[in-house]
């Protein structure tokens, strides 16, 4: 999510509001800070041709990975659309370790249902913007260093039933900034907390790391090999 595991206090009023009469250009830098590796936008094509394997979408590598896309929609705690279109993308090594992770979630009768994964630096930098100044700016990805999605290294997601295609029962909400959300919250139902232990095993047996206040959000490992890019899906085939 936009914070990466840090409450938002912002009503989704206010987020929305700020997010439609904001510019791109915005009120932060036009890049993150010159010691984070970057690549805009202008340079999609050379980052095709020096790596095309850079980024991968997901249902490419795995077609059993079902898509809900929440910033591709006004279902989202914005309540504003932030992506053009609702595609999945991480780096090649976090897309085919997902894909594992997926395989063995198959083997126990679950499939995984992506909520988002790389991000164009622009969104994240379009969300700290729309934050007001002071505390609240603690609550959201500060785009002077990106996030692990800006990098295609994070992924938030929950599991499906094989059996009949529902979302499982779990502790909240996808972006449900509340104690409720946090990985050691015990006061939800013994079938939610099996199932967040559930996707949890499957993510960190491949790689990942689970973010403490969010049952949704895992980080790969070696996320800090990757630049901050962005590169806009329809940049990326």
């Amino acid at each position: 999510m936009a914070g990466q595991g840090r409450q938002i206090n912002l009503s989704r009023r206010q987020v929305a509001l700020g997010l439609a009469l904001l510019p791109l250009s915005g009120c932060a830098p036009a890049r993150p800070d010159k010691d984070v590796p970057f690549i805009p936008a202008r340079q999609a094509k050379d980052l095709a041709a020096a790596d095309p394997g850079r980024l991968v979408e997901l249902v490419k590598v795995d077609p059993n990975i079902r898509l809900d896309m929440r910033y591709a929609t006004t279902n989202n705690f914005t309540g504003v659309i932030l992506y053009d279109e609702a595609r999945a993308f991480l780096t090649a090594p976090a897309a085919q370790a997902v894909a594992r992770a997926s395989t063995a979630a198959r083997a126990e009768g679950f499939g995984l249902t992506i909520y988002d994964a790389y991000r164009p630096w622009r969104v994240t930098k379009k969300l700290w913007d729309a934050t007001p100044a002071g505390p609240k700016k603690n609550y959201v990805a500060n785009p002077k260093r990106g996030s692990k999605h800006n990098r295609g290294c994070a992924v938030d997601l929950t599991l499906h039933d094989l059996a009949n295609g529902q979302l499982v029962e779990m502790p909240t909400e996808f972006d449900d900034f509340s104690e409720k959300a946090h990985r050691d919250y015990m006061g939800a139902s013994t079938r939610a907390i099996e199932n967040r232990a559930r996707l949890q095993r499957y993510l960190e047996a491949e790689g990942f790391s689970g973010l403490s206040n969010e049952w949704w959000h895992f980080d790969f490992n070696g996320w800090e090999q990757f630049p901050v890019l962005d590169i806009p899906f329809d940049k990326l085939g």
